[in-house]
């Protein structure tokens, strides 16, 4: 059996060197780089060919959702798998739809982890159950506070010079925020994201 090449992340050096060895003892697996963050990730996607990664979703630099995006325009990409202790929920969900391969929560057993990232080198999909009529309850809660708030002031019909008055920052950075926003409640303008709100009622 060919080896399956893998690349470990993770901000945590414990987390990282604990990874390593349970994969470096499983003669299946060939760990052929390990990165802290997202940013030395991506330098290693530049620089070698491998089947699967295991990353984190909260990262220095770049995110766990900033590397699926990132990656989504890249030619025979790696599978992805997000491996995470974030108790935000939806993020499971979140991962699918940016494409990410298979999902796996930190409190599961390495056993787990393992089985999963064989089953992903193998071309199968590992999620948990997820209901997906919660979807924009979901998507609501992966917002940031600063992300929540430029969505209340959408909603009051403000624009984004008038945003970035009463919140203190440049009309770029509102832009900035306004386009992380869309993508993280799927949406592609202000108005779309208006009505997400309102169904988000009191969930938000």
């Amino acid at each position: 059996m060919a080896l399956i090449n893998i690349v470990l992340v993770d901000k945590s050096p414990l987390i990282l060197a604990g990874l390593s060895k349970i994969f470096e003892d499983d003669e299946r697996f060939s760990v052929m780089a390990t990165a802290a963050d997202g940013e030395r990730f991506m330098e290693a996607v530049d620089r070698l060919s491998f089947d699967v990664a295991v990353i984190g979703w909260e990262m220095p630099f770049m995110s766990g959702r900033d590397v699926l995006t990132e990656i989504k325009g890249r030619q025979d990409p790696p599978r992805i798998i997000v491996h995470t202790g974030s108790s935000k929920p939806g993020v499971a969900r979140q991962v699918l739809q940016l494409g990410g391969a298979g999902f796996c929560s930190k409190q599961d057993s390495p056993q787990v982890l393992v089985d999963t990232v064989f089953s992903v080198s193998e071309g199968r999909m590992v999620f948990p159950f997820m209901n997906m009529d919660s979807a924009s309850t979901d998507s609501l809660d992966s917002l940031t506070p600063r992300e929540r708030d430029l969505l209340a002031s959408l909603a009051n019909g403000q624009t984004n010079a008038q945003i970035a008055k009463e919140h203190g920052i440049s009309l770029n950075t509102v832009k900035f925020h306004l386009k992380n926003l869309y993508e993280k409640l799927s949406v592609n303008n202000r108005a779309q994201a208006v009505a997400r709100f309102l169904a988000g009622g009191d969930s938000f």
